[in-house]
Order: structure tokens, then sequence, then C-alpha cells
């Protein structure tokens, strides 16, 4: 069954049955006084008029597609905001990788540092994503101390995989929606020898994706500051 990702927009153009609902709750979720003091909180450690040559590029890109521009914007935007941070998390740099993606925690009081995958531009969200989900103590630890089997794992394997994937990729949903962005949910097991027809997963991660939506409560501290972030830069609701 296909999972349409792009109905939890807030943007009402993108739904094939405008949905009010959805589009209120991301409002809400802007113009919440906590959320707003708590990322505006963040924002004021980057030099305002470099959130605003963000803010005005990313709004002169248009739908562009070029993944080196894209992720040029966002790892000035990312590292302007964390590099510098130290209220309450260890700093930490956005790295464009030239292989797998991986996480290195700070050592020797130097920034911990999110390579992405190959330079993509959806590598990027999906590594911010684990790390706003990973917490303070996984990210004391190398790849937030996650177990990793390649492409090609058996069914156990794929099933442990998803479960730990839902909530990632959930963030990951919200954060391009909120940039304007359509989100495709990866099971990352294209070599699969099993029938992988019976999976729950891209359902789950909607439905996640929708439970932060209506509860941001729930949303990991970080996320919920970029997400907001984003918003600010997309659509100003």
């Amino acid at each position: 069954m296909s999972v349409r990702f792009f109905e939890l927009s807030p943007d009402l153009a993108q739904h094939s049955t405008p949905n009010p609902k959805i589009v209120t709750l991301w409002a809400k979720f802007y113009h919440d006084d906590a959320i707003c003091q708590d990322a505006k909180r963040l924002i004021l450690g980057m030099n305002t008029g470099d959130y605003d040559r963000c803010k005005q590029q990313w709004q002169s890109f248009n739908g562009e597609s070029n993944d080196k521009a894209l992720t040029d914007w966002l790892i000035a935007l990312f590292n302007g905001l964390f590099t510098g941070q130290t209220f309450d998390k260890t700093p930490t740099v956005l790295v464009r990788g030239t292989g797998e993606p991986e996480y290195f925690a700070s050592q020797d009081d130097k920034p911990a540092r999110i390579e992405f995958a190959h330079g993509f531009f959806a590598s990027s969200l999906h590594e911010i994503s684990h790390w706003c989900i990973a917490g303070r103590k996984r990210r004391e630890l190398n790849d937030f101390g996650y177990w990793y089997v390649a492409d090609g794992r058996d069914k156990d394997a794929q099933q442990l995989f998803e479960q730990v994937e839902i909530k990632p990729q959930a963030v990951e949903c919200l954060l391009n929606l909120a940039l304007g962005r359509f989100f495709y949910v990866s099971q990352d097991n294209l070599n699969a020898d099993f029938d992988t027809t019976s999976s729950t997963f891209a359902q789950d991660v909607y439905a996640q994706a929708q439970h932060y939506l209506q509860n941001p409560n729930t949303l990991p501290t970080d996320a919920r500051r970029l997400i907001w972030v984003f918003l600010d830069m997309t659509y100003q609701l």
C-alpha cells in the first residue's frame, strides 16, 4: 500500500485532498510559545546576519535540486546554529562525507561530527534525524552506539532495523516537509532475498510522524528546534 507522506505537509498545495487540520497543526507548532522561544534561544547563538542570509538563500532556491547548493546551505545553517551551542549540548558540526555516513563523538574538546553520505542532501537530513533522536548519552558514542548490518539483511535483521528506524525517519519526514520537500521512506535493503511486501514500515513511519505533529512535546528537543527553524525559513506560518 502506497503511503502518501505529502498529506502531512504544511503546504495545502501538496495535498491531493486538502486537509486544513494538518495545516492548523503546523501553524500551532510554529506559534507555540514554548517551542518558538526555545528555537529563538538557539538562533541567538548564530550571527543574525548569517541567519537572515540563510533564510534569503533558501527562499531563493525555489525548488532547487542541486545537492551541492542544498548541502552548502544546510551546512552553513546547522553549523551556525550548533557549532557554538553550549547552553545544553556539545557543539556539533555537519560535514559533507565522500563515503558512508558516520558520526564521530567529541574528543579533545573538538566538536562532534555528523558526516553524511556522498554529499547527498537526503542523507544529511537523515543523519541529522538520527542525531536528534540519539540524545545526550548516545551522542557521546561514535555512531551513537548503533549496530549496523549492511544491505542484504535477513528477515529478522530487517525487522529489527525497521523498528529502530521508525522514529528517526518520522523526524526526517517532518524536517523535509517543513522545508517544503517530499519525503521518501527508506528500508535500505535493496538486496533482500525474502518477501518484503508484508512490511508495515512506511505506515509506521507515517503514524509516528503524525503523532509527533499532533504531540510536539514528544519530539526530541533539537528536532523541535530544527523543524521550527525550517518552517521559519520556508513558510512563516
